[in-house]
């Protein structure tokens, strides 16, 4: 009979199903040789049960990664069979149909035993600073953009597969930094394993599948309350995003269907595959479709397989959003990361407070540099950056916020460690933020300097981007104001923000983030929060002025309210005149 656990127990089990994670995710941040991965924590750990249903990730996964390898880790359970495996066993591949999308994602996989019987598998996708290839957006298919690895057996019984990582390390530019990454994620892995052993032993359990059994029908009958809450019928949205320069848009038509305690998302209409790095896998767009799905209606419930059951999603195959191979797929997440975005837009009118406007970090701009320094040595960095996150109903949107992915800012001084180069500034944009009643978060400068004195690198220094949000801004939302656009600049000039750039000593760079869209009529933002966003230099006098109605001493901040009043009234009473 299977084990029924009183709801203390369970609950207590449950937590250290995710602590056992956690401590594993902190594993990485101690072993881990790429500022990406140490600073940036651009990876994800999880563990399923024997069948290859998610139990658990660490509670700062990346959306993309994790709810693209819940997809993934239970197709590649299914396809070797359980005797497949056998202690010791430990499995990669960085497949970008078979996980998270892109060939920088590495998957690192082993099967968990416990008195000698398969109980579980644990699994780690990193974001690899280098995988080789020609790093850009413009590639043409993905031969193009670096080195593919199926899944194969890294180590069998404990003995490492020597040709494996030999391949891996002749094929990429800087090694010692990729093997020890991979090195990383088996510590990791090793890490989850040991503790999940050891929680079966101290609370008397030989298997996780009745525990499992509970924690999934749990979550999942929590997710269908939320749901069913919500009135039935079929919501609408499309998007729009910038292609490269000369190629006409990419839409993204998405029908949102709430069906009782069921959500249908169907993509039908969206464009086709493109030829270069935008296309998406089905695996990265269930992947922000699920993110946008489980914020809105279930936020605090811990992630797992029973959060995606009432989730189904249809993207016909060829499209941007379910592309075919061989396309290119490295930056994905410039049309992925909208995904999220659009889904929030066609259910933002039965929920207003749980959505919110478009965001500058959507996407994430990932910048990659490399080049040899004076010395000859090879160097290779990835920074992801974000812009203002867009408002919502009740708050103003975070300033320079990766969303709806999860990662960090890399520290100036980590990347100038990391580099020869020199980050000569690092601001906020004043009155990048969209209008509204709560007002979008502020976008960021950043300018780098490629050094010209004896510490210049050898050229060239070369810089591909993955970005967006040059030609449309974040959207606001009810009557919110869209946010700035981003900028990208070689020495003042307009640069090819999809190519790959190559750099000479005492070029400069200068990178601006976009802000985020705002919510609501900037008419009736609150003046003191206006005046504080003056004083505060996120807001000038002119816009303050024009834009919000709100007059501010420049001298002492305070609020001329007799002339803001008489401002915001005539302002109100010339909109009336327009809309009618």
């Amino acid at each position: 009979m299977p084990r029924a656990f009183d709801p203390i127990t369970l609950e207590i089990l449950w937590r250290r199903l995710i602590s056992i994670v956690d401590e594993a995710d902190s594993s990485v941040a101690r072993t881990a040789f790429s500022s990406l991965l140490r600073d940036a924590h651009d990876y994800t750990c999880m563990f399923t049960d024997r069948l290859g249903r998610e139990l658990a990730q660490g509670s700062f996964a990346t959306p993309g990664q994790s709810g693209a390898m819940a997809l993934g880790i239970k197709n590649l359970i299914k396809k070797f069979p359980l005797d497949h495996y056998q202690p010791g066993d430990v499995f990669i591949t960085n497949d970008p149909w078979a996980l998270a999308g892109h060939l920088n994602d590495v998957c690192v996989m082993s099967p968990i035993y416990y008195k000698e019987q398969l109980v579980a598998f644990t699994a780690c996708v990193f974001h690899h600073s280098d995988i080789g290839g020609r790093v850009a957006s413009d590639n043409h298919d993905v031969f193009e953009e670096g080195l593919f690895i199926p899944v194969v057996k890294l180590y069998h019984r404990g003995v490492l597969n020597e040709s494996v990582m030999d391949m891996i390390r002749w094929n990429v530019r800087t090694p010692d930094e990729v093997i020890g990454d991979i090195r990383s994620q088996i510590a990791a892995n090793h890490v989850c394993a040991e503790k999940v052993r050891q929680m079966l032993k101290e609370s008397n359990l030989d298997t996780l599948d009745d525990l499992a059994d509970q924690v999934i029908g749990l979550t999942e009958k929590g997710m269908r309350e939320e749901i069913e809450k919500i009135p039935d019928g079929v919501y609408d949205a499309r998007g729009i995003i910038e292609q490269v320069k000369g190629k006409g848009d990419i839409v993204i038509q998405a029908k949102v269907e709430i069906r009782g305690s069921d959500i249908i998302v169907d993509l039908d209409g969206s464009s086709g595959q493109v030829d270069w790095g935008g296309n998406v896998v089905f695996n990265f767009t269930y992947a922000y479709v699920f993110m946008a799905v489980k914020s809105m209606f279930a936020p605090d419930i811990p992630n797992n397989d029973g959060c995606a059951r009432p989730i189904q999603l249809s993207a016909p195959e060829g499209t941007v959003v379910n592309c075919k191979f061989p396309a290119a797929v490295a930056a994905r997440m410039g049309v992925g990361h909208f995904l999220t975005e659009v889904i929030y837009r066609a259910l933002s009118n039965v929920l207003p407070n749980r959505v919110i406007a478009g965001s500058g970090g959507t996407p994430a701009a990932m910048n990659v540099f490399y080049g040899r320094r004076k010395d000859g040595k090879p160097w290779h960095s990835v920074i992801i950056r974000g812009g203002g996150m867009g408002a919502g109903a009740n708050n103003d949107g975070n300033y320079v916020y990766i969303f709806p992915a999860n990662g960090a800012n890399t520290p100036v001084e980590i990347f100038e460690s990391d580099t020869p180069l020199i980050v000569e500034k690092r601001e906020l944009l004043v009155d990048s933020c969209g209008l509204g009643t709560m007002k979008g978060g502020l976008g960021k400068r950043e300018i780098f300097k490629v050094p010209d004195d004896q510490y210049a690198p050898i050229p060239p220094v070369n810089l591909g981007i993955q970005a967006g949000r040059y030609v449309y801004p974040a959207e606001g939302l009810f009557e919110g104001k869209p946010g700035s656009k981003a900028q990208f600049l070689v020495n003042g000039i307009p640069g090819n923000s999809y190519g790959l750039t190559q750099l000479i000593p005492g070029d400069v760079v200068t990178i601006d983030a976009p802000g985020g869209g705002g919510y609501g009529n900037p008419l009736e933002r609150e003046p003191e929060m206006v005046a504080s966003d003056v004083i505060e230099g996120y807001v000038s006098l002119e816009s303050a002025r024009n834009d919000y109605g709100v007059v501010v001493n420049p001298v002492t901040g305070e609020i001329d309210r007799e002339e803001t009043k008489r401002l915001r009234q005539l302002r109100i009473k010339n909109e009336k005149v327009l809309n009618s």
